[in-house]
């Protein structure tokens, strides 16, 4: 009966702590974090051989749990949940480790002056593609700012005559514009790119 007593307490606990992350609350977020982190770091360390891979892969894990927090259901065994995205998670990380050490490969097999001038091209002009249609995504005010401060090369000073709006609102815009534009294509690192232009490479 004490067992099934404490049992309940710990569930009743937990639901109100999910339900408080659901609303946002940053705490309720650490204590989920501190309550489970531990456990999904051994889990996740079976399946990686790197110990910076594990860390890493955990703090994604926890990113998404914040990121969907609405999605969560109290009700659910939150367990159950968390360590599905994990699963998930690690799954990514080696399919992709995989598709890699493939493209690797592959261009070893190849001239190599030939392919990486061939896939510095490719890099660069699915950069600028992913980042006009970032850009073309922002509020039109903050569109405009950004393309005249950082592809324009004009000065605050300049765009806020320009514009007659602060210095310091166009830094915010500068700001928010620029904390978007990474978190949209912060998978979008060299490795990424060089992924996507092998693909290319290969329908050629």
């Amino acid at each position: 009966m004490k067992d099934q007593l404490m049992k309940y307490s710990c569930n009743t606990e937990e639901k109100s702590v999910l339900i408080s992350l659901r609303s946002g609350c940053q705490r309720a977020f650490r204590q989920v974090y501190s309550m489970y982190s531990g456990r999904i770091y051994l889990n996740i360390r079976k399946m990686v051989k790197s110990e910076e891979d594990a860390v890493e892969l955990l703090q994604e894990v926890f990113i998404k749990v914040w990121d969907k927090r609405e999605l969560i259901d109290p009700e659910q065994p939150f367990r159950s949940y968390l360590f599905q995205i994990a699963k998930y998670t690690v799954y990514n990380f080696i399919r992709r480790n995989n598709l890699e050490k493939q493209v690797q490969a592959y261009l070893s097999l190849h001239n190599t002056a030939l392919y990486s001038h061939v896939e510095e091209e490719l890099y660069e002009k699915q950069y600028e593609e992913w980042l006009s249609q970032t850009i073309d995504q922002l509020p039109p005010q903050r569109k405009l700012i950004y393309k005249l401060c950082k592809i324009e090369g004009k000065t605050y000073a300049e765009v806020s005559d320009l514009l007659s709006i602060s210095t310091s609102t166009i830094n915010d815009h500068i700001v928010k514009a620029t904390k978007y534009i990474k978190e949209k294509h912060g998978i979008l690192d060299k490795s990424t790119l060089l992924i996507i232009s092998f693909i290319l490479l290969q329908q050629h």
